[in-house]
């Protein structure tokens, strides 16, 4: 049997965890993982058959790299994260050497995903779910403004960059922190207005912000795999419960937004939605158009998420499913010895 050529470039190390996924899949089929990374020792490398060291593109020649890379080494289907618009752009650069990309088609939804202020917009628009109060400012005074409105409807507020991942930027708004206290202790995402307003106003103007209301419920991850065309197979709510416990239960109420979401917007393969309860009503973080950081955590429901999305990929039949019951989890650091395409390596620093 022909092995599967799949490809990831520059990931989280999280992605470790998705190859070996593929890897012990199913239906049995063998692939082999390649993979790039400006570091060879990155820790997603180590889940890989193939490894190179990435070189320091953008734009289009970030493209011809991975076109170039999938030509050289027959890759069947490219996991993207970095440059994700770029390549989607050219994605027919991938469709001429026969690679699957999965990724989504849509340019003008893909853009707005990747701009919170802009796609929240959207989701106003199209009414699909709810949103937290916000406003999208630039300048010191309209970052003023916005919180004096925010507060003055009752929020605790909350800020971060548009366009950003994970929790980069995330700050919240506490004019109680004690900084001497703060000194001693842990690194906190706490800044007092004050303390934010001077820092902004040392700039005429600043990359958009957006202020929102600060979403003080349960969050959840909602890991979703679709159908080349969008078409929802299954969603996986998932919740942090303290410290590394991840509970993957049935929400039904989420899992019907999911359902709405793909309606409307038909994004393909993996994708991600983020919701974070304000009393009884959920409302959206974010969507991410990948596999989340989180998702070999939702994989131990049952549902094999990235080698899923590759056979869809590759033309294969995948049914709607379900998982079956809650599955509470956690993990634990395990030591390994590094190795590249095989080989143990020794750091430069060690010989």
């Amino acid at each position: 049997m022909k092995k599967v050529n799949i490809y990831f470039n520059r990931w989280f190390s999280v992605a470790y965890h998705y190859m070996n996924l593929l890897r012990n899949n199913e239906d049995g089929i063998p692939v082999q993982i390649f993979a790039t990374h400006p570091d060879i020792r990155h820790m997603s490398l180590q889940g890989a058959d193939f490894a190179e060291t990435e070189p320091a593109l953008k734009g289009i020649e970030y493209v011809q790299f991975c076109v170039d890379f999938c030509r050289r080494n027959e890759i069947d289907v490219f996991i993207p994260r970095l440059n994700m618009l770029d390549i989607a752009l050219h994605v027919a650069m991938f469709d001429a050497i026969g690679t699957k990309v999965l990724v989504c088609r849509d340019l003008d939804l893909l853009e707005s995903i990747m701009d919170k202020g802009k796609f929240y917009e959207n989701v106003s628009e199209q009414g699909i779910m709810s949103i937290p109060d916000y406003h999208v400012v630039s300048t010191a005074e309209q970052f003023k403004e916005a919180y004096e409105d925010l507060v003055a409807k009752g929020h605790r507020v909350c800020f971060k960059p548009t366009e950003t991942e994970g929790g980069l930027g995330f700050r919240i708004i506490d004019n109680t922190r004690d900084p001497l206290q703060e000194l001693f202790g842990y690194v906190t995402p706490l800044i007092t207005f004050d303390e934010a307003y001077r820092i902004l106003a040392s700039k005429t103007t600043f990359p958009d912000l957006m202020i929102m209301e600060l979403l003080e419920g349960y969050e959840y991850s909602i890991d979703c795999l679709a159908d080349e065309n969008g078409k929802l197979l299954v969603a996986v709510p998932r919740r942090k419960v303290g410290g590394r416990l991840r509970l993957m239960e049935h929400i039904p109420e989420l899992e019907e937004i999911a359902a709405r979401v793909a309606e409307v917007y038909k994004i393909p393969f993996n994708f991600n939605i983020q919701m974070k309860y304000n009393g009884d009503t959920p409302k959206l973080l974010e969507i991410n158009p990948r596999m989340s950081g989180g998702l070999h955590m939702s994989c131990l429901s049952g549902i094999n998420f990235p080698y899923l999305a590759v056979k869809s990929a590759l033309g294969g039949e995948v049914q709607p499913m379900n998982f079956e019951g809650d599955v509470l989890a956690s993990h634990l650091e395990q030591p390994m010895i590094m190795k590249i395409n095989g080989e143990s390596v020794i750091p430069d620093a060690v010989n």
